[in-house]
């Protein structure tokens, strides 16, 4: 009888770790490589990588949006209204998480995402080829893309959202040689750029750790090691949030001056 309940208790240890396991929330990058593997982008369709788009190959190495103007315009009353789009192919669930993420900037930012009437520049929402957007303001229609499988999460739309209003990856910043070390080794070839160190205008706020913008230790690698490292401690963790850091918000903040 003892044996048995032995053999009982293992299982239902198993069956613990199991479920816990699956309930293991990602990071916000873990979502985005997951969502973007082996898409096939449209031969029509942006110039996409990782989840940044282009309006083509060269523009890649382009100057970075730091000094040009790719901000959203600032109306008389103090606040940034970027107008929006959502296609129609969403359901009422998955439009109510889309919903969430724009709302979430209003109660700590000067930026309004307010649906598009006849402003000339808006952000086209839609279910497209993984998660990705342009950095800044770029066209008078640009698009933004949610695929409905893999990228309607909270931390994938202020991601998303993030990009759009300006704002570049964290471990591309001007000064991570600082507080992270690349180890290219681990990279997937061909995937070096997603670590492109970038002139950043980096709005006099620390590294961040804790940005959504922040990639986990392990993205982009080829043998399941890490390709980050934060220095000088190790043993820090990052990229694990879940939604923007009060950093992502101050920086939003001073970048479009916002009182």
């Amino acid at each position: 009888m003892s044996g048995l309940k032995h053999t009982l208790g293992l299982l239902a240890l198993m069956v613990v770790c199991i479920i816990a396991e699956e309930q293991k929330v990602k990071s916000v990058s873990e979502r985005i490589e997951e969502a973007n593997r082996n898409i096939v982008r449209r031969p029509d369709g942006p110039f996409v990588e990782d989840d940044i788009a282009y309006a083509s190959e060269s523009d890649r190495n382009a100057d970075p949006c730091t000094s040009r103007d790719c901000k959203w315009d600032k109306a008389s009353d103090g606040l940034v209204y970027v107008p929006y789009v959502i296609a129609d192919h969403y359901t009422s669930r998955e439009l109510a998480i889309i919903e969430r993420g724009l709302q979430s900037f209003d109660s700590v930012t000067c930026i309004r995402f307010v649906p598009h009437s006849t402003q000339k520049y808006y952000i086209h929402i839609q279910s497209l080829d993984g998660c990705f957007s342009y950095v800044g303001r770029h066209f008078y229609v640009q698009d933004l893309s949610l695929k409905r499988s893999g990228c309607l999460y909270h931390d994938i739309v202020q991601h998303e959202l993030l990009h759009a209003l300006g704002f570049k990856h964290e471990q591309c910043r001007s000064d991570r040689d600082q507080y992270i070390r690349i180890l290219w080794e681990n990279v997937i070839p061909g995937w070096e750029y997603a670590f492109d160190k970038i002139n950043t205008l980096n709005q006099g706020t620390l590294y961040d750790y804790n940005s959504v913008m922040q990639y986990s230790k392990y993205a982009f690698s080829k043998n399941n090691q890490p390709t980050m490292m934060p220095i000088p401690n190790p043993n820090v963790d990052f990229g694990v949030a879940t939604e923007m850091s009060q950093n992502d918000i101050d920086r939003v903040n001073r970048l479009y001056d916002c009182k």
